[in-house]
């Protein structure tokens, strides 16, 4: 309360004599939140609280500079650094999230996804290496190490044992490599649905603060292997197969083939959920927040499919069966029937 209290004083500083309500708009997984402040005009805006002590905005600021170019980012309208307050352009109430919930018919699906493709692809069109940090072989690991530190130690309560522990370094021996390999573009690092919003124009994008210049698979990955909707192979391949063609005609560095660009996606796929999981675990386990932990099956489900359907990552799909065990759709993979059907839609 006495950070609202705060907000509401800085407002009225700002705005003196005007009589402005303010209500809860959103709440990020860190410390963030926002709130809808709305002027007598009936104009809205958006307020980010940040607490100075345990947030630091510039990197919000600095990445919006950068994507502004390219993407429908909210304008910044005045910045408190000490306090820790921003006021943003209003980029409306409806996330791609709750439009997709709202209709469920594929073609709706489609059509948004597409849309979202095509403002990542602008994004990435625009990258440059030395601009942002770089997603390097340091901090990609440091990601992976949140799976074993927080879902298995943590969430399941059994560390690993040495055997478990040599399996994972199989994993990781393989899996880093060929991810290291891949192009490079700007990567939002959270792509996702609930980031996106609904306007009149090109998709808001949002929660870009974290944003760095690594795989140019990424944030496909965030896209299409979300935590809180999901889309069965056929679907997620069809949108990554069109995603290919139009990365290929904007010349962004992307395999030369759809084999090995699917392959590309399903390894990053791997590196991001393993992250997600621990990153949920620790969330619940460290911050007392349970909000994301009942997606973290979601998570593991997509690993085991992916580390069963790779040869080089069957010690991770051996490791995550001795963990949590077999599920009935374990032995599911149809994947060369998906191939062929989307080529075959990819071309209509």
């Amino acid at each position: 309360m006495q950070r609202l209290e705060a907000l509401k004083a800085w407002l009225a500083t700002q705005f003196p004599g005007q009589d402005i309500t303010v209500e809860f708009a959103a709440a990020d997984a860190d410390f963030r939140r926002y709130f809808r402040a709305t002027f007598p005009d009936g104009v809205s805006r958006i307020v980010m609280d940040a607490p100075p002590e345990k947030m630091n905005t510039d990197a919000y600021v600095a990445v919006r500079d950068v994507f502004a170019p390219a993407a429908n980012v909210p304008a910044i309208l005045l910045r408190d650094r000490e306090q820790g307050f921003m006021l943003l352009q209003d980029l409306g109430k409806i996330t791609f999230l709750a439009a997709l919930q709202h209709d469920e018919r594929a073609l709706v699906h489609k059509h948004l996804l597409l849309e979202a493709v095509d403002s990542l692809i602008d994004i990435q069109k625009i990258s440059q290496p030395d601009v942002l940090p770089a997603y390097d072989h340091a901090l990609l690991s440091r990601e992976l190490d949140l799976f074993p530190q927080w879902y298995v130690a943590k969430e399941l309560g059994k560390p690993l044992t040495y055997a478990q522990r040599q399996l994972w370094d199989a994993c990781l021996k393989v899996l880093l490599p060929r991810i290291e390999a891949q192009g490079k573009t700007f990567v939002h690092r959270d792509f996702i649905v609930r980031n996106l919003m609904l306007t009149a124009g090109k998709p808001g994008v949002l929660d870009f603060q974290d944003a760095v210049y690594g795989p140019v698979t990424y944030d496909l990955v965030s896209l299409l292997r979300d935590a809180f909707i999901g889309w069965d192979e056929e679907f997620v391949l069809d949108i990554a197969v069109r995603y290919w063609e139009k990365a290929r005609a904007a010349g962004l560095p992307v395999a030369d083939t759809i084999d090995e660009f699917y392959r590309d996606f399903e390894w990053m796929g791997v590196q991001r959920h393993l992250k997600v999981a621990g990153i949920f675990s620790r969330l619940h386990h460290r911050d007392g927040k349970d909000k994301y932990r009942a997606e973290i099956p979601r998570f593991i489900k997509y690993l085991k499919k992916t580390s069963r359907r790779y040869k080089e990552l069957l010690p991770l799909f051996q490791l995550l069966v001795e963990l949590v065990g077999l599920d009935e759709d374990d032995n599911d993979d149809s994947i060369g029937s998906v191939f062929s059907h989307t080529r075959i839609a990819s071309d209509e």
